[in-house]
């Protein structure tokens, strides 16, 4: 008995076994025109397979790089316009992160771009605050990321300093504040009793006092 472990690896496990060992198949067509034929074949077989994808744009388009990375080898055909097998093949260039993203990335791209902004103001007493209130929402964020009500402020000055890479820093007897608006992350929600009984009894006793005018004038 073999095992599927023992075979070859699936590529694409959606077209399944059968599909890849067709493809692998057309690489030992020596003639040309029938390698063509055949591939065009099995393009047609993949999409009644997966009919939903003709409403996809280019969708043939994705079928021949399928086949292309099914069989891992140059089948030498006529492949459509703009396409081929180095084309498929190749990958894009992996993006390095700086490790300080990683690093600081409890308080979010709003501070980078906050202090960015600091960076390129003019010192005085308005970058000095300004420098002050990205700290106290740094200070929030360390909090709700860390779930800590008590931060060091040494800490968040430290961050500060180097995210701005030395360029921005708060002296030591510097105390950095939270403003209670900043630590609630929800608002408060009108609750449906307080205000809103006491609409509900002026409206009923308006309507009470409106049937009983209307009573006393049926009466007389």
């Amino acid at each position: 008995m073999e095992y599927n472990s023992q075979k070859n690896l699936l590529i694409i496990p959606e077209y399944g076994r059968n599909m890849q060992e067709l493809i692998r198949h057309a690489l030992t067509l020596e003639d040309k025109n029938n390698r063509q034929q055949y591939i065009e074949r099995i393009i047609n077989l993949m999409q009644q397979m997966h009919p939903q994808s003709r409403n996809v744009d280019d969708s043939k388009l994705k079928l021949w790089q399928h086949v292309i990375r099914i069989a891992q080898k140059d089948l030498d055909i006529d492949y459509p316009e703009g396409l081929s097998p180095e084309i498929v093949s190749k990958r894009p260039d992996v993006v390095a992160y700086p490790e300080e993203i990683n690093r600081f990335r409890h308080y979010g791209k709003n501070v980078r771009t906050m202090i960015g902004k600091a960076m390129e103001m003019e010192e005085g007493p308005v970058r000095d605050g300004f420098v002050k209130t990205i700290a106290g929402y740094m200070k929030m964020a360390y909090r709700n990321w860390h779930k800590e009500l008590n931060v060091s402020d040494d800490v968040i000055k430290g961050d500060l300093k180097s995210i701005s890479k030395g360029k921005l820093e708060l002296d030591a007897d510097v105390a950095i504040e939270v403003s209670s608006n900043s630590l609630n992350t929800g608002y408060k929600r009108k609750s449906s009793h307080g205000g809103g009984r006491k609409d509900n009894r002026k409206r009923n006793n308006h309507s009470n006092n409106y049937r009983g005018n209307n009573r006393n004038r049926r009466r007389n």
